[in-house]
């Protein structure tokens, strides 16, 4: 019982820590990640993000969708899929706050 105790407290902290994450972008860093969003995530999830080559990433797309596994998916691409892993152009902090910025449609904005 106590290892799933431990695991569940260390779940709520990992769920807590993805959330600092996002918040602890710096102004300067919002934008560069929004200017990423326009260029370089438009060219295959569209201009306005509403879908093309990839899905959209709309908010009504991706709610309810698990953050975690989005983060991942920025960081680390989908194999098989044309999504490519920008692990080395964003890194998890950037990655948490474009997740919440997209699941609100605040991310071009």
């Amino acid at each position: 019982m106590t290892r799933l105790w431990t695991a569940l407290a260390l779940g709520g902290l990992l769920a807590a820590a993805t959330a600092a994450w996002a918040s602890d972008i710096s102004p300067d860093r919002a934008q560069a990640l929004r200017e990423m969003l326009a260029g370089t995530c438009a060219s295959c999830h569209g201009a306005d993000l509403g879908g093309m080559v990839g899905p959209p990433l709309t908010a009504d797309a991706l709610k309810g969708k698990d953050k975690d596994m989005l983060v991942d998916t920025i960081l680390n691409g989908r194999p098989g899929t044309p999504m490519a892993a920008f692990s080395g152009m964003v890194d998890q902090a950037d990655a948490a706050w474009l997740v919440e910025h997209l699941q609100a449609g605040t991310a071009l904005k």
